[in-house]
C-alpha cells in the first residue's frame, strides 16, 4: 500500500522531482477522498482548509456570474492538482470545484503541510516552479478566450486532445455542456461548429467521438490563419 501511494505522488505534477523522503512525509498526510459525480467539493468563498490532487477522474471549476451562468475556468485530470492558494494564503477557495466524474483524491491539510514545507523550504520551491507554469497556461488560456473566435478555440482544443492522446481519433473528455462553457460559448453554438467542421472535412465525429482528417487545416483556424467558412 505504502508503494502504490508513493508511485500516486510522484505522478502528481505539483510533486515532480522530489526525492523519496519527500513523497514519503507527503504520503504520511495525505487523505483520500472520493466524490460522487456531480458532489460539490468546496464552493466559493469556503475556508481553505487545504488543497488536493486528483488519483483518478475529472474535477470542474467554475465560477457562477451575478446572472446565474456557470463559466468553467478549468478541467481537473488525474496528476493535476487544485486549491493551492490556501496553502499560501489563508484565504477562503476563490472558486468552485465539483467533480465532473465519479473522482477520487488526495487532500492535504493546510497545517500538516505548511509544518513539512517549514522543514524542507525545498519542497515549497518546487511547488512554486509548478505553479509558476500553470500562470502561464491559464495566460495562454485567457488570450485565446478574449482574442480568437469560437472555431479557434475549439480547434485548439482538439489539437490538445490529440496530441495527449498521441493520435488522430480523440474523444470529448466532457459533457458538449461543459466544453462549451469551457470554450466560452454555448452549446448550440458548439453543435453549428462541429458540424461545419465535419462537412468541411476538417473531422469525422460521431458523438463524443472525433477523427481529425485535417490537421493542418485544424493548425490555421487554431492559430487565426484561417476562417471556418
Amino acid at each position: 500500500m505504502a508503494n502504490m501511494i508513493l508511485r500516486q505522488l510522484a505522478g502528481i505534477d505539483l510533486f515532480t522531482g522530489l526525492s523519496p523522503t519527500q513523497y514519503e512525509a507527503l504520503g504520511r498526510i495525505g487523505v483520500r477522498r472520493s466524490f460522487r459525480k456531480g458532489e460539490r467539493i468546496f464552493s466559493e468563498g469556503d475556508e481553505g482548509t487545504g488543497f488536493y490532487a486528483v488519483l483518478s477522474g475529472r474535477v470542474k471549476i467554475s465560477k457562477i456570474s451575478t446572472d446565474g451562468k456557470e463559466q468553467i475556468l478549468h478541467l481537473v485530470g488525474p496528476g493535476e492538482s487544485f486549491g493551492e492558494v490556501s496553502v499560501f494564503t489563508g484565504q477562503g477557495f476563490p472558486a468552485d470545484a465539483a467533480a465532473a466524474l465519479p473522482t477520487t483524491l488526495l487532500f492535504f491539510p493546510r497545517a500538516s503541510f505548511s509544518g513539512i514545507i517549514r522543514q524542507d523550504p525545498a519542497l515549497a520551491l518546487n511547488m512554486l516552479a509548478q505553479l509558476s507554469m500553470r500562470l502561464r497556461q491559464f495566460a495562454a488560456l485567457i488570450e485565446d478566450l478574449s482574442l480568437k473566435e469560437v472555431p479557434g478555440r475549439l480547434a485548439k482544443y482538439l489539437l490538445y486532445l490529440s496530441g495527449r492522446n498521441s493520435g488522430g481519433a480523440v474523444e470529448l473528455d466532457l459533457p458538449k455542456g461543459h466544453l462549451a462553457s469551457l470554450l466560452g460559448t454555448i452549446p448550440e453554438t458548439l453543435s453549428r461548429i462541429l458540424a461545419k467542421m465535419n462537412r468541411q472535412g476538417l473531422i469525422r465525429s460521431r458523438g463524443a467521438q472525433i477523427v481529425i482528417l485535417d490537421r493542418r487545416g485544424l493548425e490555421m483556424i487554431a492559430e487565426g490563419e484561417k476562417k471556418l467558412p
